[in-house]
């Protein structure tokens, strides 16, 4: 038999709501949801938009809470929990990026309470069951259904006002889960579509998006990747450049999504021996042959994102941390996982060497 066609596949619950004005149905996908009572979550600086979106579903607004940090602390999501009980919120509606997202999930772990997400970036947190929380500089994560959202809004106009270096970056993250969805242990030929099609998007949308940060459709087209990606996230199990993200930033706070777009081409290098399916589709959507890593470190260069966890705040005397904090936790990566490999890896990538295998 074709080992092709042996697989699981799980289709998550969800809705997605994609293309130009898809914020003026957040309403319809309140009532849709059957919610009466929904606290707005974002980051201090999204206050504005939230506000924009407080307009648009008058009295179903419990309350704004423009509160969401970075990495999901302890403090701030227990912050938020008190206030969604304070309010008698019934739902939330996460607005932003990743920092908004991740809050919701955790007042939907502790309360139940149905997530409706509106991205303004390309993180794809939305489209997946899982959540993180970082306490005492640790990043722990997990999966629970109760922590999907009910529905998406994906509207490309949201995104314009994304600076061109969080927009490269975030697609960068994006295309990540793309890349380690090739080679999950439990990938099928319908994430492999998926995921060879959300990076052909992002990478061809991504130079367009430098290019004019005001083009709609090429913010729609990193927007249809990007969600394509965050799928893929949502339905494989994650491996080693993954684990060394939320090592780096639970730990050392980090930016999420520079941190992402640094280690992706290292990781992928590291891996890519390992993985010949993974490198033949990421040829397909990139248009390149052997050597998928050193093209996504190029296209991050030409982009003009970072290339170094030392510009990132990182100091080299936080390698071997690191590398043991990566280890301290089994799980599966088509190659080996090493101390010495790891050690290479981060110092490769702390310094913006090439990505090497």
């Amino acid at each position: 038999m074709n080992p092709l066609l042996d697989f699981g596949y799980q289709a998550l619950p969800m809705r997605v709501v994609m293309g130009p004005r898809a914020l003026d149905r957040l309403a319809e996908e309140i009532d849709r949801a059957g919610l009466k009572r929904v606290m707005v979550l974002c980051s201090p600086g999204r206050r504005e938009l939230a506000e924009t979106v407080a307009g648009l579903i008058g009295a179903r607004v419990a309350d704004i809470h423009a509160h969401a940090r970075m990495h999901v602390p302890a403090e701030s999501a227990a912050e938020a929990r008190r206030r969604a009980a304070e309010v008698n919120a019934d739902g939330c509606v996460a607005v932003g990026g990743g920092s908004a997202i991740g809050l919701g999930k955790i007042v939907a772990l502790r309360y139940g309470l149905p997530i409706i997400a509106v991205p303004t970036t390309y993180a794809g947190s939305e489209m997946t069951p899982v959540w993180g929380l970082t306490e005492n500089g640790v990043k722990r994560t997990g999966r629970d259904p109760r922590v999907l959202p009910v529905s998406v809004l994906y509207d490309p106009a949201l995104t314009v006002a994304l600076p061109t270096a969080v927009s490269v970056t975030s697609g960068m993250n994006a295309i990540a889960h793309a890349v380690e969805a090739l080679y999950a242990p439990d990938a099928s030929p319908i994430i492999d579509l998926m995921a060879e099609e959300g990076v052909r998007a992002l990478a061809a949308a991504l130079p367009d998006v430098v290019a004019d940060g005001a083009d709609l459709d090429a913010r729609a087209r990193a927007q249809y990747g990007a969600w394509l990606c965050g799928a893929c996230l949502g339905a494989t199990t994650m491996s080693l450049h993954h684990k060394l993200c939320h090592a780096l930033g639970g730990t050392l706070d980090l930016p999420h999504a520079q941190t992402h777009t640094v280690v992706l081409p290292h990781a992928l290098a590291y891996n890519q021996d390992m993985a010949p399916k993974a490198v033949s589709a990421l040829g397909r959507a990139l248009g390149t042959p052997a050597d998928p890593a050193t093209y996504l470190w190029d296209l991050a260069g030409r982009l003009g994102a970072p290339r170094s966890l030392r510009e990132l705040g990182m100091a080299e005397s936080d390698i071997d941390r690191i590398v043991q904090v990566a280890l301290a936790n089994p799980y599966a990566n088509p190659r080996e996982v090493t101390a010495d490999g790891i050690s290479r890896l981060l110092r490769a990538a702390w310094s913006g060497q090439p990505p090497t295998s």
